[in-house]
């Protein structure tokens, strides 16, 4: 009986711990299930003017609408769609009607289209939401901007670099016709949830745990009566 104490209580404690650590991400699951139904309250509310001076915590996600030209000066962010594969989203500066210099993310361009240089200037009344990507991590490469090939949106740098505020909207709807950039709107697919992989994960493990350890148990009973 001794020699099965130490196996048990082995047994039992992985179990606790591979539990608790799945009981942990139900709850983190059901926060960030929160998170996300509160994103997305934001990002479909009614739109408002642009903001004088915008706070990247308090209106991120924020609907607006703007007035005015987007012009000819654009960055080129290295991306992907599900819909092209490999594309270049587009960053340009919109002067407003009342003369502000802002910043638009138009949407996407085939990769073969960056050759052709910058669209030409386009009055239009664009919709779309306030945002601050956070892109960049260690494996990030640095952006070339001499080949304006870019792979992370950082509105400070992007403002320095087009000599506009560091206020970035994300387009949804444009009355641009014919339209030479395909809108990639804000949604809350882009935030990641995979906390219902962890809950079955951890409690798959729990179950493979236990089941073990009640086979160990039983194989060393079966030794000692040999």
């Amino acid at each position: 009986m001794r020699r099965l104490i130490l196996p048990l209580f082995f047994g039992i404690l992985g179990t606790v711990v591979l539990v608790s650590l799945g009981t942990w991400q139900v709850q983190r699951l059901t926060w960030k299930q929160g998170v996300i139904a509160d994103i997305e309250a934001r990002i479909s509310g009614v739109p408002v003017a642009v903001p004088a001076e915008p706070d990247p915590e308090q209106d991120r996600y924020r609907p607006v609408f703007a007035t005015g030209t987007i012009l000819d000066e654009e960055l080129h962010f290295l991306a992907s769609t599900k819909e092209a594969g490999a594309v270049y989203r587009i960053v340009a500066a919109f002067e407003t009607e009342t003369g502000r210099r802002i910043m638009v993310d138009r949407g996407w361009i085939k990769t073969a289209d960056k050759a052709a240089g910058g669209r030409a200037p386009v009055a239009t009344t664009i919709t779309g939401n306030l945002h601050w990507p956070d892109e960049r991590d260690s494996f990030t490469p640095p952006n070339d901007a001499a080949g304006n090939i870019w792979f992370a949106r950082d509105v400070a740098e992007m403002a320095a670099a087009l000599q506009t505020e560091p206020v970035l909207v994300i387009v949804r709807e444009t009355t641009e016709a014919p339209r030479l950039v395909t809108p990639l709107p804000l949604d809350q697919a882009a935030i990641p949830n995979n906390h219902l992989e962890y809950v079955i994960t951890w409690y798959g493990l729990a179950i493979v745990w236990v089941a073990m350890t009640l086979y160990y148990l039983r194989r060393m009973r079966k030794t000692k009566k040999a």
